[in-house]
């Protein structure tokens, strides 16, 4: 595998108190929701290494919000900070009581990414919408993501309601990794072709350390929208559940009368996660043919892995 890694810049920047840390530390560094509560403020700019599919690595810029650090991104480490970034994550706390300042410094982060980083792509995270209303959370999401549409103007940028405290933050960071992997319309050629070969009625690829759905292919319409990012959370307290006892998470299989769902390692950087709703197919077989395809999608994580489709034998 070839040893020179992809690095990608990631910006995660907003207001001091607005939830930056706590995410990152959820998604990225194991904790639960709970434990976030005794992380302090960034001082300035904490940068970090996260190694994500082999030779990708997110090196990712948490940005201290507090005013006199918000004003030096903007003047004396401009060019420093906003230079040769892929991504900028602007997280606002929904409840902020200085709304127009959250607004102003927003403003100002697109200003300087336009001057250094124009092709960089903006997602901003509506956080900590637990704290709202159950039945006003809708109007109150669409209100802001009209308000920073608007303001970002002529750059695009995708909104997101998040919270620590349920699968939202999953499907928030799964998007955001999804446009940092070079290959990833590769990648969801050859999962297609596995799902169509061995049948399946949906198969899912995770990231193994933060358990993002980084691809997917289903051959059936499913219920629940919010499926993908329900399970990454699920799966992810679990893992820590099980590291806690000293026991690593390897695979687990669920079936009932309506379907079989199979988790199991993928490749050296991933799981993945096969629905199978036909009882002629015994456990056994999906088992080999995800173990058979797992030396192709090792190769479909190089960087200049092969061009080629991934062809099984069903057993």
């Amino acid at each position: 595998m070839s040893s020179i890694a992809m690095k990608k810049k990631v910006l995660l920047m907003g207001k001091s108190g607005s939830g930056k840390t706590s995410m990152r530390s959820i998604i990225f560094a194991n904790y639960i929701a709970r434990d976030t509560r005794r992380l302090g403020a960034t001082i300035d700019v904490e940068h970090s290494h996260v190694r994500f599919l082999g030779n990708l690595v997110l090196n990712l810029w948490d940005c201290g919000g507090q005013d006199t650090f918000m004003e030096n991104y903007f003047t004396s480490q401009r060019d420093n900070i906003f230079r040769n970034v892929e991504v900028l994550i602007y997280v606002f706390d929904v409840e902020s009581r200085e709304l127009e300042k959250d607004m102003h410094y927003y403003q100002s982060c697109l200003e300087a990414i336009l001057q250094n980083s124009p092709d960089a792509k903006v997602f901003c995270l509506v956080h900590k919408m637990d704290l709202v209303q159950e039945d006003q959370r809708d109007l109150i999401f669409t209100e802001r993501e009209e308000d920073l549409r608007r303001l970002s103007r002529p750059l695009a940028c995708t909104c997101f309601r998040t919270s620590i405290w349920d699968e939202t933050l999953y499907k928030a960071w799964s998007s955001i990794v999804y446009e940092l992997i070079p290959n990833v319309q590769q990648l969801e050629t050859n999962l297609r072709n596995f799902a169509q070969i061995i049948e399946a009625d949906e198969v899912l690829l995770f990231e193994r350390a933060t358990f993002l759905v980084i691809s997917h292919y289903q051959c059936k319409e499913q219920r629940d929208a919010h499926r993908f990012e329900k399970i990454s959370n699920i799966i992810k307290q679990f893992k820590l559940s099980c590291s806690k006892l000293a026991a690593s998470f390897q695979s687990m299989e669920v079936r009932n009368s309506n379907f079989a769902a199979f988790i199991d390692v993928f490749t050296s950087n991933t799981y993945v996660m096969v629905i199978m709703s036909d009882p002629s197919i015994p456990s056994a077989a999906t088992l080999i043919n995800i173990r058979n395809a797992r030396k192709h999608f090792e190769k479909l994580e190089r960087v200049d892995g092969p061009k080629h489709s991934l062809h099984l034998r069903m057993r």
